[in-house]
């Protein structure tokens, strides 16, 4: 598979790195004050390789907030202008694609809502076709690895190189400790089928709560997986989507320099 072949540069800078890959910033981008108060102090820490923040939402239920859409893809680039990080937002569409390439978008990922979709994720990957971008692909919502298999396979043929997985756990019914599973197993099984991946974890949709986002964490790197994906909000308090599960900066700060401190994350 290409995935296996183009994935190993990728690979190996992850592992020679001091700490993992970090993608970090809020679940969505609501203002541009937010997001540039959120990527001064992620920057300020010199950790965080991508600023994340969703633009477009995919909400279970109409009328809960969906994003701000196009308005906030100028917001990102002058956090990658200001800062000197990349940026990284969620694409579930072609227009997507296109809108967020437009703008520099340095790393798209595709939801988990996506990746469940091989129609949807095969369009994606057609209007990926020759672009020079990072894309990570998240599990399907159902604990499906074929699937999630399914979909990085097709963004590999569209000729993408740079491509990582995203573990965010998988739904379940009735109340559980976590919000999505983890199940670790599967994606320990991906990385058996393309060894040169790179899988991030993502625990702040695992846990679903700010609490146990650094015990997700720890496990997944004693487990390991190449970086994390983490959600931080300058005020958790006030996000206007998954609020209880993202970190304050100062959280996020303590996190990483408390567990992540050398070269073996620990």
């Amino acid at each position: 598979m290409e995935a296996q072949v183009e994935s190993k540069k990728s690979r190996k800078q992850t592992a020679a790195r001091p700490h993992p890959m970090i993608i970090a910033g809020p679940c969505s981008a609501e203002s541009e004050d937010q997001l540039l108060r959120t990527a001064s102090k992620l920057a300020a820490d010199k950790r965080t390789d991508f600023f994340r923040a969703g633009i477009w939402k995919p909400r279970t239920r109409p009328g809960n907030f969906e994003g701000v859409g196009n308005v906030g893809l100028p917001w990102l680039q002058r956090v990658k202008e200001e800062t000197g990080m990349k940026t990284a937002t969620e694409v579930a569409t072609t227009t997507h694609v296109y809108e967020a390439l437009k703008y520099g978008i340095d790393c798209l990922w595709i939801g988990a809502r996506t990746t469940a979709n091989p129609f949807a994720t095969q369009e994606i990957a057609n209007a990926l076709r020759g672009a020079n971008v990072t894309v990570c692909v998240k599990n399907p919502v159902n604990p499906d690895p074929a699937l999630w298999l399914g979909a990085i396979e097709r963004i590999s043929d569209a000729g993408i190189k740079d491509i990582m997985a995203i573990h965010r756990g998988f739904s379940s019914y009735g109340k559980t400790r976590y919000r999505n599973m983890p199940q670790w197993a599967i994606p320990l099984w991906l990385k058996k089928q393309i060894p040169a991946l790179p899988i991030i974890c993502d625990p702040s949709h695992i846990a679903g709560n700010r609490e146990l986002v650094p015990h997700i964490a720890r496990r997944s790197v004693l487990l390991g997986f190449d970086g994390l994906m983490i959600e931080v909000h300058n005020d958790p308090s006030e996000a206007l989507s998954d609020a209880g599960q993202q970190l304050t900066p100062e959280a996020f700060e303590r996190l990483m320099a408390g567990k992540f401190r050398n070269s073996s994350y620990l």
